[in-house]
């Protein structure tokens, strides 16, 4: 049986795009540990409708 963990997947939006107002959202799947980080995770990921590397935030 799997063991139950501290993992939660979690979405990061760019928060440029948003503000742009372009059609379609640049989005990313990932994990985190919900324990040793509680609160809302922020990366620098690529966005290829702005074609540059953007924040992106944590949403939900």
């Amino acid at each position: 049986m799997a063991k139950k963990g501290n993992r939660v997947q979690v979405i990061l939006e760019c928060t440029e795009h948003r503000a742009s107002g372009k059609p379609g959202a640049s989005r990313y799947i990932t994990t985190k540990n919900k324990k040793n980080t509680p609160d809302r995770m922020e990366l620098k990921k690529y966005n290829s409708v702005l074609k540059k590397v953007t924040v992106h935030k944590e949403i939900k």
